[in-house]
C-alpha cells in the first residue's frame, strides 16, 4: 500500500500562486506516471496535470501556461505550482499515482484549494 499525503492548499485570492505537494510513502520511480487531480463534489474527478516517468507532461486545457507539475525524486514528492489562480480553479485537489495505461491507482487525501476575494 501506498501512502500519498498532500498539502499546501489553502484560501487565495485571484491572481495569487499557490503550490501543492504529495509527499508518497514509496519512491516515485517506481510509478509510470503521477498526477493531480481536482474534484468539485457530486461531480467527477478531472485529470489536472500528469508527470510521466520519463519527464513527460500533460495538462488539463485549462490550467496549460499557469499550472507547473513537477517531481523531487530525491524527496519523493510531486509539486503542482499554480499561477494566476482563477475562483473556477476552486476545487479539492487529490494527488494520484497511475499505471502504465494512465488509470489511477493510489490517491491521497485530498487538499482544498479555494480562489477568492
Amino acid at each position: 500500500q501506498v501512502q500519498l499525503v498532500e498539502s499546501g492548499g489553502g484560501l487565495v485570492q485571484p491572481g495569487g500562486p499557490l503550490r501543492l505537494s504529495c509527499a508518497a510513502s514509496s519512491s516515485l520511480v517506481n510509478f509510470p506516471a503521477m498526477a493531480w487531480y481536482r474534484q468539485t463534489p457530486g461531480k467527477q474527478r478531472d485529470l489536472v496535470a500528469r508527470i510521466r516517468g520519463f519527464g513527460a507532461t500533460d495538462y488539463l486545457d485549462s490550467v496549460k501556461g499557469r499550472f507547473t507539475i513537477s517531481r523531487d525524486t530525491a524527496k519523493n514528492t510531486l509539486y503542482l505550482q499554480m499561477n494566476s489562480l482563477k475562483p473556477e480553479d476552486t476545487d479539492v485537489y487529490y494527488c494520484s499515482t497511475n499505471k502504465w495505461d494512465g488509470s489511477p491507482e493510489y490517491w491521497g487525501q485530498g487538499t482544498q484549494v479555494t480562489v477568492s476575494s
